[in-house]
């Protein structure tokens, strides 16, 4: 059975889609590579910002749920996630560029031999850069050639995430048992897992937490993580491989996007897998990738009342010349 690949996708929650576009596309310079709306909640915006040909790996995506509260951060949540960026040197880049721009973060940091910028978004979502100075492994992808930050500087992808969990021997348990990852080090209530090729793009980090009380899901924290296989028949291996191991799943969903099969495999933490393509741009030029309405055919019928639903978000880009920021 091939292995998982490594990160396909994070999903959080956020409580602005206007403001959280502005924030990964003017401050992250991530591009937006599709705008439609949440397949299950069709009130609902699901923004993808990813590299700049939105590769698997890259992308993370944002659902804006019409009056959900702001969740709480504790244990039993995916708590973090991280985006690459090529070096040591792109972090002190972005220590300047979060202070003139008065994002929160914490500095530089190293964990795990690997240096780190912890930052926090309008929501206090919770994020990192990792830098690949030193990285081997999976790759990463190719940063938004047309946004604002220099592109050796740029965020190429998605590294690892973050999950603090109560019950660490038993999610240990699940992602070596099942998943076929392997834990490769441990820093006080840190362990870092990694599977495939691993490297920042295949890992992550599990933090033991019985301390804190349970995290509540709101804006602000991560519904989902999605980890990539190549195709179907590798999807419908892992849900025969999940059923084996006595774990329900959601069976094959198509986001049409990618394939999906959803599983949760601890309390309140929820893993996608995600095949690798068709990817996103069957429906929409290179060009103009996020700056209309895309909906896959399914919802087309219900295009008229999907626009009456969701207010219209200005998007445009390829009318905008971004000069590179340098500071």
């Amino acid at each position: 059975m091939n292995s998982i690949q490594g990160m396909h996708h994070v999903t959080a929650i956020t409580s602005s889609a206007e403001k959280n576009y502005e924030f990964f596309t003017f401050v992250l310079g991530m591009r937006l590579v599709k705008k439609t709306v949440n397949q299950d909640d069709i009130q609902t915006y699901h923004l993808f910002f990813a590299d700049d040909e939105g590769n698997a790996g890259t992308d993370m995506t944002f659902f804006d749920f019409p009056g959900i509260p702001k969740g709480v951060h504790g244990t039993n949540e995916i708590s973090r996630t991280s985006l690459r960026v090529p070096s040591d040197a792109a972090l002190a880049y972005w220590v300047k560029r979060f202070d003139r721009l008065e994002v929160k973060h914490s500095g530089i940091k190293e964990q795990f031999g690997t240096k780190t910028l912890p930052f926090a978004d309008f929501d206090d979502q919770q994020y990192q850069l990792i830098s690949d100075e030193n990285n081997s492994g999976i790759a990463s992808g190719t940063p938004w050639k047309n946004g604002p930050v220099p592109l050796e500087y740029a965020i190429t992808g998605l590294g690892p995430i973050f999950v603090r969990i109560a019950q660490f021997d038993y999610f240990k348990e699940v992602l070596e048992k099942v998943l076929q990852y392997k834990e490769i080090a441990k820093e006080g209530s840190f362990h870092l897992f990694e599977v495939g090729q691993g490297g920042n793009g295949a890992q992550i980090i599990v933090e033991h937490n019985a301390v804190m009380p349970m995290a509540r899901q709101g804006y602000g924290t991560v519904h989902h993580a999605a980890l990539a296989v190549e195709n179907r028949a590798e999807l419908d291996q892992w849900m025969e491989r999940m059923h084996s191991f006595g774990f329900q799943t959601s069976g094959f969903v198509d986001r049409f996007f990618f394939g999906s099969l959803y599983s949760q495999i601890a309390p309140q933490i929820l893993f996608e897998f995600a095949t690798v393509g068709p990817g996103f741009m069957g429906d929409e030029s290179y060009e103009t990738l996020g700056e209309s309405l895309s909906l896959p055919p399914f919802l087309e019928p219900k295009r008229d009342k999907i626009e009456e639903l969701v207010r219209p978000i200005n998007t445009v880009r390829s009318t905008i010349e971004f000069e590179k920021e340098y500071e």
